[in-house]
């Protein structure tokens, strides 16, 4: 789970850096952006170790939205905050208070191995990637900041 903090670390800098676009394909996309841009915004900077958890109907609505050349790293981004909260979910363990060096009591062994595998696959240099050209097309196309 460490790596999910590193990870929402990162997302801390690389979202403030994210920005909604503007252009007449991208409208559906630039309006998501800006009107979740306040909400988003309260979700990182909160510094909660589920933070791209609590992101994650924002990260659909988004997904759902974008332009075609962003699909495939909208994809990887949601796919890997869903499959941890998957592990999470199926283990009966919150989010906001699992520490994996002190594993809640009755945790089996394979329950902490597919959530650790998740927490590697959402920390990893793919999904990473996938951050970084998010955030290089928002630069390069759009105007508005994903967060203040």
């Amino acid at each position: 789970m460490r790596r999910v903090l590193v990870l929402g670390a990162v997302v801390g800098v690389v979202l403030p850096t994210l920005t909604a676009c503007g252009g007449s394909d991208q409208d559906a996309y630039c309006g998501a952006v800006k009107d979740h841009q306040q909400e988003l915004s309260d979700i990182v900077g909160s510094g909660d170790p589920d933070a791209l958890l609590a992101a994650l109907d924002i990260f659909r609505e988004l997904q759902d939205q974008a332009p075609g050349d962003i699909t495939d790293e909208w994809q990887q981004v949601v796919t890997s905050i869903e499959a941890l909260q998957q592990a999470l979910e199926d283990a009966g363990v919150d989010p906001a208070t699992y520490d994996r060096a002190h594993p809640p009591a009755g945790l089996s062994a394979e329950d902490r191995a597919r959530i650790d595998a998740a927490a590697k696959q959402l920390g990893s240099g793919t999904t990473l990637r996938a951050l970084q050209d998010l955030d290089q097309q928002a630069r390069d196309v759009c105007k508005t900041p994903l967060t203040l």
